[in-house]
């Protein structure tokens, strides 16, 4: 400050033996006189400097020379700047020559070396200090595109194609096996922390004979996959003929009229009820256009005692032929049907249910489905596909067997953490699953075990460099995913406490091609943006690749606990053939027994593999290492509203959810730009402000698990049935509960369990915005 340069000088020269004191007490008088001048200027009161003190000017036995307290002056010319252009100031302002120069040379001397040696001591001091004591991490953002892309290019096709033949090397082992050789190929890349986590747990196998189907009119006995039962056989693969069935299924023996109810929707229910009565009879179900489990449900509440299940060759892609063909569902809505809502650990109790139905359900191929309707082969048309129906004449009784076996079985998963450096208590899961028990599914595990154990050896290439993500990543390979998604179940189930705090997200590979026309990419509506922006970071040389449109659909597979019950946002890519009709969803829901050479002819060089493992990086390495958690909050709001448009009842949409949706829509907006746009700025970035920040998006979509839905939808309301339909699902079954029995009372449940997650939503958000006032305000 000016005032303290001056002031510092005065006292300087006050106790100088050299100055004589007559000069002394001329020189601080003129300086209190010109001090006087500057207090008189204006706008000196209004301007005070904390602490100020007061100074005494001259030999203290001089009380001529006490000068009042001197404030700082207001002037746009501070003290300093004023002496410095005053030129009369250093005529008042004199020194007299030293009467020794020998003695001042010694003091010269002296501090000179005194600096010098405090100068060399500090060095020697800073030196060690900064060799003992790193240097706080520097962010390592501006770079973070860079290291997103050194990894990235070490994922390779040629390398995804090795490993996926050398699992295919595997002998047709049980689960354990199966993981154990997994677990040696993750540990031999380097990861460091790989576990075998195994859990006990019912499954319902096939029994040592086929399932059959007899029609009473002719006495025909035919195996799932269309064949006589005293013909072929033999030939048949053991394991195509055992495991076509679906587990969990009722048991016993079945004699009754077949009744062709279409896709069992609703409609087709009513149309049905009206002309027969269906107590105990069999229905012919067809696979796709809603969950099977909400079909079954349906057609166990209209009476019917059995089920047979085939997929209509229409609704397949031009490219398959699976008419001949039988496959393997599972009846189970996720885990050990044995331990419901807990996981199955030493010591649980053990729930007898072997049947999670009371009808007989039995998968059939497409060329059995065509005999039992009696369609002549000449009515079939050449140049378009005709849908099965049975013709409205005459009725088929037909005979139902099915024996399975229920039974406890090891499943394995296999767990890898590569720990974050910045906050290793949150987790970024990818999950794959590996083949259980059975050769259904095909050798799609195959691939996604190569995919992730491709991702897993490029990553590890630069960890042994020296670079980790913030954040953990946790690698898992599943066991039991075709019996019901077994394995991830359990083990959420074991760690549900920490993964409720600590899971970030879950990017899934289940069943990454299984097709090769279009990239389906699927995610929450969270993290809709970053999967777009990952295909114009990734997709830039494969034309199947670029534009896709993302979708928060219904997913198949492991992710279906962190999404329905712990509320994680999810995503997954995965390259499938073009639809042919409005009712192909949900076929994936069968398990073909396709043989490995399929996957090769669907993608000979590997390059969708290669594609599907960047994307997956890709998203895993962002959420893994951005500061602020790359979730867009605004666009969980938008999804609310576009959910709640079109008119999904007679009366509209009642006035209080578009009220809480614009409610919810202000209150993401007002977020979206205080907090997430000002965090995304290095510059104004506080550490304690980000975390919080990422403790608010990490948590957003929990506000939207409703606390029941009907069987085989989503608890996460935030997820559509499939592409056809925009609105909230439960809301729409409930509109198709009030059609079958003309009651108000489900709807209006579901209306209020819809509200009430809105209205959570926007709680949540606004409290957060509440945390951050008071802590800025608190700072303040």
């Amino acid at each position: 400050m000016a005032y303290r340069k001056v002031n510092a000088d005065q006292r300087a020269q006050g106790h100088s033996p050299y100055l004589d004191n007559d000069e002394l007490q001329a020189t601080a008088l003129e300086l209190e006189w010109d001090m006087e001048k500057e207090l008189e200027e204006p706008g000196f009161d209004h301007f005070r400097l904390d602490g100020a003190v007061q100074h005494h000017l001259g030999n203290s036995q001089s009380p001529d020379l006490d000068l009042e307290p001197i404030q700082p002056s207001s002037s746009p010319k501070g003290r300093f700047q004023r002496l410095q252009e005053d030129p009369d100031y250093f005529s008042h302002y004199t020194r007299q020559a030293p009467k020794s120069n020998r003695c001042s040379f010694t003091q010269i001397l002296k501090v000179f070396c005194t600096a010098l040696i405090v100068f060399i001591f500090g060095i020697v001091i800073g030196y060690y200090a900064r060799k003992k004591c790193p240097s706080p991490p520097t962010s390592q953002e501006p770079n973070n595109l860079h290291i997103y892309r050194e990894i990235l290019k070490e994922i390779k096709a040629e390398n995804i194609q090795r490993i996926y033949r050398d699992l295919l090397q595997f002998p047709k082992e049980d689960d354990v096996d199966i993981a154990m050789k997994i677990l040696a190929q993750w540990t031999s890349q380097g990861l460091e922390d790989v576990q075998l986590v195994n859990y006990s747990v019912l499954l319902d196998l096939p029994g040592s004979s086929s399932n059959t189907v007899t029609l009473k009119t002719s006495g025909e006995c035919f195996n799932p996959g269309g064949q006589q039962c005293n013909r072929e056989t033999k030939a048949l693969r053991g394991q195509d003929l055992l495991y076509s069935y679906a587990a969990y299924s009722a048991k016993g023996t079945l004699e009754a009229e077949l009744v062709d109810v279409q896709y069992g929707t609703v409609e087709d229910l009513i149309r049905i009820q009206a002309i027969t009565n269906v107590t105990k009879k069999i229905a012919l179900l067809k696979l796709g256009q809603s969950p099977l489990l909400y079909k079954l449900s349906l057609l166990e509440d209209a009476g019917f005692g059995g089920v047979l299940l085939y997929v209509d060759p229409c609704d397949l892609p031009k490219t398959t032929d699976l008419a001949d063909k039988a496959f393997m569902v599972s009846l189970n809505g996720g885990g050990d049907p044995s331990t419901p809502g807990y996981a199955s650990i030493d010591g649980s109790y053990r729930q007898n249910r072997g049947n999670l139905t009371t009808l007989l359900v039995q998968p059939i191929s497409a060329v059995l489905a065509k005999k039992l309707v009696s369609l002549p082969e000449d009515t079939v048309p050449k140049d378009r596909c005709l849908p099965l129906r049975m013709p409205a004449t005459g009725k088929k009784i037909i005979s139902l067997n099915i024996q399975s076996i229920t039974t406890y079985k090891t499943v394995s998963n296999v767990i890898g953490y590569l720990k974050g450096s910045v906050f290793p208590d949150r987790y970024i899961i990818i999950g794959s699953h590996h083949n259980s028990l059975n050769a259904y599914g095909g050798q799609e595990w195959a691939s996604s075990t190569a995919i992730i154990t491709a991702f897993i050896q490029a990553l590890m290439l630069k960890v042994k460099r020296g670079w980790r993500p913030d954040r953990t990543i946790v690698f898992c390979s599943w066991g039991g995913t075709s019996f019901g998604n077994v394995g991830s179940y359990e083990w959420a189930e074991d760690l549900k406490r920490v993964l409720q705090r600590n899971v970030v997200a879950y990017v899934g590979l289940h069943n990454p091609v299984r097709g090769n026309s279009t990239l389906h990419p699927v995610a929450s509506p969270s993290l809709q943006q970053l999967a777009a922006e990952s295909q114009s970071f990734t997709c830039a040389a494969e034309p199947q690749c670029r534009g896709s449109n993302v979708s928060s659909v219904q997913l198949q597979g492991d992710a279906d606990y962190f999404i329905n019950h712990l509320g994680v946002p999810a995503m997954q890519f995965s390259y499938e053939d073009i639809k042919t009709s409005e009712n192909s969803s949900f076929l994936s829901e069968a398990l073909f027994p396709v043989h490995s050479t399929k996957t090769e002819e669907l993608d000979p060089s590997f390059s969708l593999h290669e594609t599907i493992a960047k994307l997956t990086g890709q998203v895993t390495l962002q959420i893994a290492n951005e500061p602020v958690l790359p979730f867009n909050a605004l666009d969980v709001a938008l999804e609310v509203q576009n959910s709640l448009k079109g008119n999904f009842c007679d009366e509209g949409v009642p006035p209080q959810l578009l009220a809480a949706a614009s409610c919810l829509r202000d209150t993401a907006e007002l977020f979206q730009s205080d907090e997430m746009r000002p965090a995304n700025d290095p510059k104004e970035r506080a550490p304690i402000r980000v975390r919080m920040l990422n403790d608010v998006l990490q948590s957003l979509e929990k506000s939207f698990l409703v606390h029941r839905a009907p069987p085989g939808l989503y608890r996460n309301i935030l997820y559509r049935v499939d592409e056809r339909t925009s609105q909230f699902s439960v809301l729409l079954e409930a509109l198709e509960h009030h059609k079958l029995h003309q009651s108000n009372e489900t709807v209006q449940a579901a209306l209020s369990e819809v509200l009430s997650s809105i209205n959570s939503a926007q709680v949540y958000f606004k409290a957060g915005l509440d945390v951050f006032e008071t802590t800025l305000a608190g700072k303040k």
